[in-house]
């Protein structure tokens, strides 16, 4: 029996029962699923790599004998097996040795034995003065007798099964293949007509070259893609369709508001302002990204289109992440809208605060955090909902807001600035506006690149700017000191810093403060109470405190050029000159090149996109409360030509059949409707 991509794995007479539920409980139950089980990486075992002779590199892929196996103890009772495994070739390039570990797997001994030929993977490294590959991926050679799909080949590795050795799985995949129904392992559209499905199945699998691997994935990568940007597209006709109110004809509070700034918009902001205007006048809710680095004028822009909405005569709220933000950002409202007549409020879970008296009459701007969510009492009319650094919400936490008005104009806002191929995928509902110009009057920012700075120098160089009333921070990569990785952490930082700075207040903030504490820590760094504040990665999101001009990060190598980009946003928002000063050991030249980048521009969007060249889309997206954790080809995501070439596909589709009803209904069930269309985005 030919088996279909809907037959069960339990009528594969092939597998037995421990096997079908075993892959079962890692996701494949069907012929279907099991063949989308795709490989991670392949191993080209026509060559192996040479035995290396030093320590560090990417990994290597060995052949060898192992020549001796013991089970050893370390610090007590810890212990772990260790094998000594040798070049067949005899080591003519490399030391012909090198040394495996696994730690706390002690059934490992049974596994790998002295006189066993064995293929390993893994990143060699120093153990004094000995190379050793630790926990390495590893395969027993046997004689198969003829052609083998293990050796001699380009052979793929697979994501570990629990039960199934990497070997049984290969052999499992290859017997599916010759199983297959061709004709019914197409897909519900065929994205690429001259490279059949059934084709590139087979050649991800065990393709004959490296190439063809890539181009099989390439395929597949275009088949998730087209479905991602199906919803993308579908979502934003959805969202055309919607009748929502006209507002922003009317601009006398928009007009008194510009007459009042004694500065001058940026023309990134008028344009942004223009865009939004036009939005606002459809009959159509807006659906808009601002998208712009820290300090790029995002908050202006915001009171802008909230004074179109009151003009219009509804109420606009915004929600800001943490209490401190809602904070700042109603003193900020306060500050220049109070003198136009504008009602604002602040809503939060630990404070209620008004600008008004309530017997003048609702509150026209609601700022807050979480409590908007639940405050029914406060929403008369709500027309415009701006929420700030958007990622730190969920969707269920927008669409609840969303609901508290009827058809809302909607306007997300963030800070970190996203590569093009991100937005398409993730925003590409959205109409985005891009902040790309710094307000004028700020100071110049000095970014330095140093390793092996002394200690000395550094306290030095702090000392001066506290003495001249600034105020500094302090990063760390770690909260607490850690076992396996050599960093200085900075609970272990803060008592140094508080004896070098001594006469100065230091505080601490970090990720494990519960959130009153991290609230009132940077509320007495912004109000001056603490002049130089020890922190971690968690002040990348943070309030805006201009006397603060100076920052020191320690092991900057251990953070993502986007975080490095958002941290040093936290300075250079006053007048006054800002420093910030990227600390490394010097000793990895990958990391020296991508830090590099930050001395040469402050441009966020060549960052992101520097961020994702160089680290992955894996590490960026991990960053981000993207919806994209799913995705088994996210590292063609930094492919502009393969995503431009979904959308269009999608657009295509939609435009055939704008319903997904009569000639491509098939793809009907790509389409997730789960949540309201104005807020289906992560």
């Amino acid at each position: 029996m030919k088996a279909g991509p809907d037959t069960d794995l339990a009528a594969l007479d092939f597998l037995d029962p421990k096997e079908v539920l075993a892959l079962a409980a890692a996701g494949p139950r069907s012929a279907g699923d099991l063949l989308m089980w795709l490989p991670r990486r392949y191993e080209d075992r026509r060559r192996f790599d040479a035995f290396p002779a030093q320590p560090g590199g990417p990994a290597v892929c060995l052949r060898g004998t192992v020549i001796d196996a013991s089970k050893r103890h370390f610090g007590g009772k810890r212990g772990f097996y260790e094998i000594v495994v040798e070049d067949k070739s005899g080591g003519v390039f490399g030391s012909s040795k090198v040394s495996c570990r696994w730690f706390n797997m002690p059934f490992i001994h049974r596994m790998v034995l002295a006189g066993h030929e064995i293929i390993l993977h893994g990143k060699p490294k120093d153990s004094n003065g000995r190379l050793v590959i630790d926990h390495p991926e590893f395969e027993i050679v046997r004689d198969d007798g003829g052609p083998s799909i293990h050796l001699e080949r380009i052979v793929p590795i697979y994501r570990n099964v629990s039960g199934i050795a990497q070997r049984r799985l290969r052999e499992i995949q290859h017997r599916l293949l010759l199983e297959i129904e061709p004709a019914s392992f197409g897909a519900p559209y065929d994205v690429d007509p001259s490279y059949p499905r059934h084709e590139a199945l087979k050649e991800v699998h065990f393709p004959e070259a490296v190439e063809q691997a890539e181009a099989a994935r390439r395929r597949f990568a275009l088949e998730e893609f087209f479905a991602l940007q199906l919803n993308v597209v579908w979502r934003r006709a959805r969202n055309q369709e919607h009748h929502g109110r006209v507002l922003g004809r009317k601009t006398t509070l928009l007009k008194r508001f510009y007459e009042s700034l004694p500065f001058d918009l940026t023309g990134a902001q008028k344009r942004s302002i223009k865009e939004i205007v036009e939005d606002l006048r459809a009959p159509r809710p807006m659906n808009r990204l601002l998208q712009g680095d820290v300090g790029s004028g995002k908050t202006f822009v915001a009171m802008a289109s909230m004074l179109l909405a009151i003009d219009s005569g509804c109420q606009a709220a915004l929600m800001a992440p943490t209490q401190i933000l809602a904070e700042q950002h109603y003193l900020t409202f306060k500050k220049w809208l109070e003198p136009l007549g504008v009602r604002v409020m602040l809503r939060t879970a630990a404070k209620e605060e008004r600008s008004h008296l309530p017997l003048e009459g609702e509150p026209q701007v609601l700022i807050g955090t979480h409590a908007l969510l639940y405050d029914k009492v406060a929403f008369t009319d709500l027309g415009l909902i701006v929420i700030d650094e958007q990622h730190k919400f969920g969707v269920a936490q927008r669409g609840r807001l969303i609901e508290q008005g009827t058809m809302p104009d909607v306007l997300v806002m963030t800070a970190t600035p996203i590569p093009r191929t991100l937005t398409m995928t993730i925003y590409g509902d959205l109409d985005v506006s891009i902040l790309d110009e710094r307000p004028a009057g700020r100071g110049k920012m000095i970014t330095a690149l140093r390793s092996a700075a002394k200690q000395a120098d550094i306290t030095k160089f702090v000392k001066e700017q506290l003495k001249a009333g600034r105020q500094a921070y302090l990063v760390y990569p770690l909260v607490e000191e850690s076992d396996t990785l050599k960093a200085e952490s900075a609970t272990e930082a803060f008592e140094k810093w508080r004896k070098r700075l001594s006469g100065h207040a230091v505080g601490m903030v970090h990720g494990k403060l519960d959130a009153l504490e991290k609230e009132s820590v940077m509320r007495r760094f912004r109000d001056g109470e603490i002049h130089a504040l020890v922190a971690t990665s968690v002040i990348e999101v943070g309030v805006d405190v201009p006397n603060a001009n100076l920052m020191i990060i320690h092991h900057a190598e251990r953070f993502g050029l986007a975080q490095l980009h958002q941290l040093r946003g936290r300075i250079g928002r006053g007048e006054h000159k800002s420093y910030c000063v990227l600390l490394t050991d010097g000793k990895s030249a990958e990391a020296m090149e991508k830090l590099a980048v930050m001395e040469k521009t402050a441009d966020g969007f060549l960052i992101a996109e520097e961020d994702l060249r160089l680290r992955g889309p894996g590490d960026v997206l991990g960053t981000m409360q993207s919806g994209l954790g799913d995705l088994k080809f996210a590292d063609f995501l930094a492919d502009t030509v393969l995503l431009r070439e979904a959308r269009a596909l999608a657009d295509r589709v939609i435009a055939e059949d704008p319903g997904l009803s009569s000639i491509h209904a098939t793809l009907r069930g790509l389409v997730h409707e789960d949540v309201p269309a104005a807020i289906q985005r992560g």
